[in-house]
């Protein structure tokens, strides 16, 4: 699903398994790559190192006191069974919110 972009549906028929049982298990790997690539990729930022971000900004923007700049993306999904409202925006289609914070040189500092 990840590596070659095909769908679940495709997956599960391809291999003869379950749509639940793919989905189940894609959602258990990328939680455990999450889990194990978190910490090394994109640790929790340390004091030290929001100050170096803030220096950033203002040596390079002449911006004081900059934690990081921060935005959102909706990205479309297809709403879950049952989901109700719970993933309505107000464009009036279901997605998810991709929020992130980059420091000065755009590189991503957090992600949710």
């Amino acid at each position: 699903y990840l590596a070659s972009g095909v769908s679940m549906t495709s997956l599960a028929f391809s291999y003869r398994l379950g749509l639940t049982t793919v989905s189940n298990s894609v959602h258990v790997v990328c939680a455990a790559a999450v889990k194990l690539m978190m910490p090394r990729f994109m640790p929790i930022p340390s004091e030290e190192t929001w100050k170096e971000v803030t220096k950033g900004f203002w040596d390079k923007w002449n911006f004081p006191n900059c934690l990081g700049a921060i935005d959102g993306k909706h990205v479309m999904i297809q709403a879950p069974p049952l989901s109700g409202s719970q993933y309505f925006n107000y464009k009036k289609t279901f997605s998810i919110v991709l929020l992130a914070v980059v420091d000065a040189d755009y590189r991503f500092r957090i992600i949710q």
